[in-house]
């Protein structure tokens, strides 16, 4: 095998910035379940980070795999590996939603966490079913909706918080864009052959320390947490849970359905910039890989993460995508993350993500016909409500209040208008799908699809599973938005009705045209 498969230059950067936000993703669901809600020590280290770092790996495993059959079949040697890393929106779901209500109300952890398993598994099952259909989802749903999907995501999700973390620092975080912008964006690198990842990581991590960012007494206390938890098999945990998880597993539909349109976009996104990875097979990827966490103990599914193309164009081929799922398992496997966290600091790596966000949003630029534009930015709308009403939300519960309690007349008055940030915000991975494909579907002229898209997500806004902040059935705020996505299916069948009448007038007159001209013809 040519060596440049298993690791190459572009790879320091890859493997710096998945590694660091895979890191991010398990020391906030460290932090969730040891501060928020409570669960113990042994449980969190010995058991479900193990088991988290271990489904990581899977996946990565899996994702180098199907890397290799496609540098075999093709023979190229440009091929990137897809990115793996834990669900970001899953571990605070699963985590609110589920562990938290059932802990605070039995205040029995294992219970708690057997309930949890439960979910991923759904979650998990949901994506080995869907699979089947991935390929035909793929091409019904025009390119440039996937991809716009996407970049509203990559920005708004991965992009945007790294970007104020850096203006929060930027004694440190300036000087690492300002080098990710000469070396991944400019023509003409500095330093051209020390590897660019490696180059952030040193400089940040120096700035960081020269500005006292980081503190030697940070390294002492994060020495705590070493420790050899191998995984375990906890099936029986998962057998436990079945017959009580019913009422809990609402939540596990929807996101399971925007897992799987996560999957969707970043598949296409691989696609498009020239990697053909299966959809089946990386979906039921995904799906065993969380199983096999569940059965271990870890409740967090895992999931395509989004920058491919972002890898891809700084030249990241196999290596980052295998040696952060294996770096992901030692750390979990070993209590090693805080340690790296107080060695290394976080500022120095995020502006990568700032760096991946827009890479991702620049590709459906790119890809994306002229005309077809409009519903790039359509499908930010989403998107920026959702990342707001985060904002929002967190802003609200920081001042120990919520908007029931300050009401939303009040906020309107003051420009805040929440309950549209709500109706457009929640569900914004498949809202922002649905309107991509009304908008495509209205500038193409293809007024039944746009019917059957509208009136797709009036059936999902029913549900709850979009414009919702929780599943129900036929909810009072809903309702309205279910019956104008009615009316909006109204309005282009009503295009179709008036294109078919179009057609027949224009066939109509070329007939007349063609009879008319027939006995001139016979005069001459």
């Amino acid at each position: 095998m040519d060596r440049s498969f298993i690791w190459r230059k572009g790879d320091w950067g890859g493997y710096f910035g998945l590694l660091a936000n895979n890191l991010t993703n398990l020391l906030t669901m460290i932090g969730l379940l040891l501060f928020v809600v409570g669960f113990p020590k042994e449980m969190v280290y010995g058991r479900i980070a193990p088991a988290f770092g271990l489904a990581v790996f899977a996946a990565s495993l899996w994702y180098t795999y199907f890397a290799y059959k496609l540098v075999k079949e093709t023979g190229r040697t440009d091929v990137t590996a897809l990115p793996s890393g834990p669900s970001a929106p899953s571990i605070f779901t699963v985590t609110f939603l589920v562990i938290l209500p059932v802990y605070l109300q039995t205040k029995d952890a294992e219970f708690a966490l057997q309930i949890a398993l439960v979910w991923c598994f759904v979650e998990a099952m949901i994506l080995v079913g869907g699979s089947f259909l991935g390929e035909t989802i793929r091409k019904t749903i025009p390119r440039t909706v996937l991809l716009s999907c996407l970049a509203g995501l990559g920005l708004l999700l991965l992009a945007m918080n790294p970007m104020l973390q850096s203006f929060e620092t930027p004694t440190v975080a300036f000087v690492v864009l300002a080098l990710i912008f000469l070396n991944w964006f400019g023509k003409k690198p500095i330093f051209p052959k020390v590897p660019t990842g490696f180059l952030l990581l040193a400089a940040g991590t120096a700035l960081a320390w020269i500005f006292g960012l980081q503190s030697p007494a940070e390294i002492k206390n994060s020495l705590s947490t070493f420790g050899f938890n191998p995984p375990t098999l906890h099936i029986s945990s998962f057998l436990n849970g079945l017959p009580h998880a019913l009422p809990y597993l609402a939540s596990a539909v929807p996101l399971g359905l925007a897992n799987y349109v996560f999957d969707l976009e970043n598949i296409e996104s691989a696609h498009a910039a020239g990697d053909p990875y299966p959809t089946r097979q990386v979906m039921m990827a995904n799906g065993l890989s969380s199983t096999l966490g569940a059965f271990f103990g870890n409740p967090f599914p895992v999931t395509v993460y989004i920058g491919h193309a972002g890898w891809k164009s700084i030249g990241a081929g196999t290596g980052y995508t295998f040696f952060t799922g294996l770096s992901m398992f030692v750390l979990s496997l070993f209590g090693l993350g805080a340690f790296l966290l107080a060695l290394i600091p976080m500022v120095a790596v995020v502006p990568i993500l700032v760096y991946i966000g827009i890479v991702t949003a620049n590709q459906v630029v790119r890809e994306s016909p002229r005309d077809e534009v409009p519903v790039i930015f359509v499908t930010m709308f989403p998107w920026i409500a959702n990342w707001a009403l985060t904002l929002a939300n967190n802003t609200l519960s920081a001042a120990g209040t919520a908007a029931k309690t300050v009401g939303v007349e009040a906020l309107a008055k003051k420009g805040v208008y929440y309950q549209g940030l709500s109706n457009l915000g929640n569900g914004a991975p498949l809202s922002s799908m649905t309107w991509g494909c009304i908008t495509i579907f209205a500038i193409t002229d293809k007024p039944m699809r746009g019917a059957v898209a509208a009136l797709v997500g009036g059936f999902l806004t029913l549900f709850g599973v979009i414009h919702a902040p929780a599943v129900g059935f036929a909810q009072p705020h809903a309702m309205p938005l279910v019956y104008a996505y009615c009316m909006i299916a109204g309005v282009f069948v009503l295009k179709h009705y008036l294109n078919l009448r179009e057609a027949d007038r224009s066939i109509q007159t070329g007939s007349g045209s063609a009879s008319d001209m027939k006995p001139a013809a016979s005069k001459a």
